[in-house]
């Protein structure tokens, strides 16, 4: 551990690498973790909340808030997405050099998410939909399909909402859609950052505005890609201001003291938005709508703000001091992240399965969450948390990096034959 830690040192004193934000590691580890708490928790209802007496004092712990508005950390996710795709533009745009191949980063794109979320289709379908005869070989099957493999399966209420598939792959289809428009976006905020990002955030605004909460039900709206413009925006902003003051600013203790105290300053603000989005449902009597509907009119409403905050935060931390950067970015959370999209196709799925046809761990009465036993939402909650962990394990190590390696390492065969034939022809020449 002595080793571990003095290690992490020797790199952390270094300048910030523009090449690897290390504390993204944790924080999309986080988000993943926070929004399979909140699926898990639909199903469990344990509440997390303890009582822990120091010095005779009673200090309440209750992370109830965060975990029931786990949902808005898939703005986290896709936020750093953004983040993560724009920081090779922004390191071109600081240092030079040609622009990020395009057909590469399709296929890294698809050599990332096609295979796995293939698997995970194969596996809902022929393992479990069809032997349920959850629907037999009908059009409305072939429509579930057609559309979850085109990743449009979230323009129809019953290929998205009351999908037979797994439900949490709709995230997966607002990726995929951004990254069909990705590389001209890019070209565009690389040429005018400031310009694009306002029409980013302005089309997001007008899409939330106009277009979702006029809707009488926005379930089929509020998570649409328009409305994730600005989240998008705000992370390829900050990449770009990553790199910028990467290359400008010299650390000293009082520069890594003030991106420690402007990070927990935004954890803080982070914490309140939680908060207010768990109370929800207050705003959802104000306006005389239903719970649900008001949970998805403020999401809208405060997505932006929210995005803000993460980005704020994302920036202020990779140039935090040493022990705030090695939260976000020791081994452990480098493993999770590295586990994080496995995790997420897997973890709603093996959860409501759990608590419903499968009926693991058992239960003294019929609904142990309504009523409240305690041992087996215990239980249950550390299976629904454990046991998507170890399929990722697997399915990451044995299945999603092997298709990678081999994916990426035929294209660079091929590259490098193709370079190979143009020297030859030129040297004939």
């Amino acid at each position: 551990m002595k080793k571990l830690i003095q290690n992490y040192q020797a790199r952390a004193q270094r300048e910030v690498n523009i090449r690897h934000v290390d504390v993204l590691d944790g924080v999309r580890a986080l988000a993943v973790f926070i929004v399979a708490w909140f699926h898990i928790w639909q199903q469990s209802w344990l509440r997390p909340f303890a009582q822990v007496n120091v010095l005779g004092q009673t200090i309440n712990i209750n992370f109830e808030p965060l975990v029931r508005s786990g949902y808005i950390m898939v703005d986290v996710m896709l936020l750093i997405s953004g983040f993560l795709l724009f920081l090779p533009y922004a390191r071109r745009m600081a240092e030079g050099g040609p622009q990020p191949n395009i057909k590469e980063f399709y296929l890294k794109r698809a050599l990332r998410i096609l295979p796995s979320y293939w698997l995970c289709i194969a596996i809902m379908l022929l393992g479990f939909a069809l032997p349920r005869r959850d629907f037999v070989m009908d059009a409305r099957l072939w429509k579930d399909l057609w559309t979850h493999l085109t990743f449009t399966h979230v323009f129809f209420f019953d290929t998205y909402v009351a999908t037979e598939l797994n439900v949490v792959l709709w995230t997966l289809a607002i990726e995929v859609q951004f990254y069909l428009i990705f590389p001209l976006i890019a070209r565009m905020f690389s040429k005018q950052p400031l310009v694009t990002w306002f029409v980013m955030v302005a089309a997001g605004f007008a899409f939330r505005d106009l277009v979702v909460r006029p809707q009488v039900d926005t379930n089929m709206w509020v998570n649409q890609l328009p409305t994730f413009l600005d989240v998008y925006a705000n992370g390829m902003l900050a990449a770009l201001c990553y790199v910028h003051l990467a290359r400008t600013v010299k650390h000293t203790r009082w520069t890594r003291l003030g991106g420690t105290a402007l990070a927990f300053a935004m954890l803080f603000l982070i914490w309140q938005q939680a908060k207010m989005h768990s109370s929800s449902g207050i705003y959802a009597e104000q306006m005389r709508i239903g719970w649900h509907e008001g949970i998805r009119i403020f999401q809208a409403r405060y997505r932006f703000q929210f995005s803000v905050y993460v980005s704020v935060f994302v920036l202020a931390a990779a140039n935090a001091s040493l022990a705030f950067r090695f939260f976000f970015s020791n081994r452990v959370m480098r493993l999770m992240a590295i586990l994080s999209y496995q995790y997420y196709i897997w973890h709603q799925f093996i959860a409501a399965n759990l608590r419903g046809a499968w009926g693991f761990p058992p239960s003294v009465s019929v609904h142990p969450n309504e009523t409240g036993e305690r041992p087996w939402q215990w239980l249950f909650t550390l299976c629904a948390f454990g046991f998507p962990l170890v399929l990722s394990l697997v399915l990451t190590y044995g299945f999603e990096q092997p298709i990678a390696k081999w994916g990426l390492g035929a294209w660079k065969r091929r590259k490098k034959q193709e370079a190979h034939e143009e020297h030859m022809i030129s040297e004939g020449a």
